[in-house]
This record gives structure tokens, C-alpha cells and sequence, in this order.
């Protein structure tokens, strides 16, 4: 089923062409759905531009039009996926009622787990490419701390912000050995990321 992108800021900036039509944003949006599916079958040293646009049925030069090579493609993916993760977040703690920053932290590695066995190209590409360079982490604090303000009813300072990316930094190290370990995610070790999120955070928000 290909998927529409609702673009944030960054994953418009990402793009060379922002889409205006909503033929073009379908259009957009069939093309990085064809570069997660192929992510997971050839992986991201293999993939070429050629096959995203055969995948997605759509001339190469449509590929050109948003993207000048698979390193760019890639990117808007794993952009398009911190904007999924990020929307998906905020409803779940949304859903939470009384303000509980232990059941939001939940929420949001619940999410993630979620994404991470069902989303396709997730696996291989989260948020950002493997061995890019870029701050991904960076950016998943950053949102986390606005669903966090969100839910909580209070801005997020400098230090909690600086103690989210720890955290993400961490529960990104324990999870990458969690799904090392195991396809669907070693529960054990999940169970071990959820235990030491909860006692880092609680000095930040008890």
C-alpha cells in the first residue's frame, strides 16, 4: 500500500522538488515505499536508483526529480520514518490520560519495537543510513523531548533534553544487540533497555 508522505520541515528540505500536487506526492511517496521494500531485500550497499523506480513503476527521471543519488533517497526515507515515529508517539501518549513520564518512555520504545518489526526498510535504516555520519540520535531526542513537554505539561531544559539523548544513545546501542541476537528482538534485553531507562530518567523526572 504506498504511502502519502505528510512531510515535515526537514524531510521537505531533504528533498531537491517538494511535492505540490497531490499526483506528485503520491508519486513521492510510492518511491520511498520502493526503497524500503528493496532495503530489505538487497540491503542499502546493493540498492540503486534504477531499481527504486522500476519498484515503484515510475521513469528514473521521477527519481531524479526529488533525489540526486540513493544516499539522498535514503535519507528522506529514514526522515519520513522519524516523522512516522514522532506522530505515532505523541498519540500513544496521548492516549495515557494523566500525566506519567514512565508509561510515556513505554510508549515511546514500544513504538520503536513496533516500527522496527513491522515497518518495512526499518530494520536496516531507522533514522538514519548506516555509517552516514549524521546525528540521527540528535533529532529522535529532540522530538521525543517535544512529545515529552507535550504530555507532561512542562517545557524540556536543556539538562532533561541532554539526558533524553543519552538515553536514545543507549537504547539504541541495547536494541542493535537485542535484534543482533534475535530477528523479533531478544526479550530479554529489551526487558534489560526498558529496566535502565526507567532508572536513568527517574533522577531527571521523579
Amino acid at each position: 500500500m504506498t504511502t502519502t508522505p505528510s512531510l515535515s520541515d526537514q524531510s521537505a528540505a531533504a528533498l531537491r522538488r517538494v511535492p505540490v500536487q497531490e499526483r506528485s506526492a503520491e508519486r513521492l511517496g510510492r518511491i520511498l515505499d520502493a526503497c524500503a521494500e528493496l532495503l530489505d531485500e538487497v540491503g542499502y550497499d546493493a540498492l540503486t536508483t534504477r531499481a527504486v523506480a522500476d519498484r515503484a513503476g515510475v521513469p528514473i527521471g521521477s527519481v531524479y526529480r526529488f533525489f540526486g543519488n540513493k544516499r539522498e533517497l535514503a535519507d528522506a526515507l529514514a526522515l519520513r520514518n522519524l516523522d512516522h515515529y514522532a506522530e505515532r508517539t505523541a498519540a500513544r501518549m496521548q492516549t495515557l490520560g494523566a500525566p506519567d513520564w514512565r508509561a510515556a518512555v513505554d510508549g515511546a520504545l514500544d513504538e520503536y519495537l513496533a516500527m522496527k518489526r513491522t515497518v518495512p526498510g526499518f530494520g536496516l535504516i531507522d533514522f538514519g543510513v548506516p555509517s552516514g555520519g549524521t546525528d540521527a540520535n540528535h533529532q529522535v531526542a529532540d522530538r521525543l523531548g517535544e512529545a515529552l513537554a507535550g504530555h507532561l505539561g512542562r517545557p524540556v531544559d536543556a539538562q532533561v533534553r541532554r539526558a533524553l539523548l543519552v538515553a536514545v544513545e543507549a537504547t539504541d546501542a541495547l536494541l542493535q544487540l537485542a535484534f543482533r541476537t534475535d530477528p523479533s528482538g531478544d526479550p530479554d534485553l529489551i526487558v534489560e533497555t526498558r529496566s535502565l531507562l526507567h532508572a536513568y530518567l527517574a533522577q531527571h523526572f521523579d
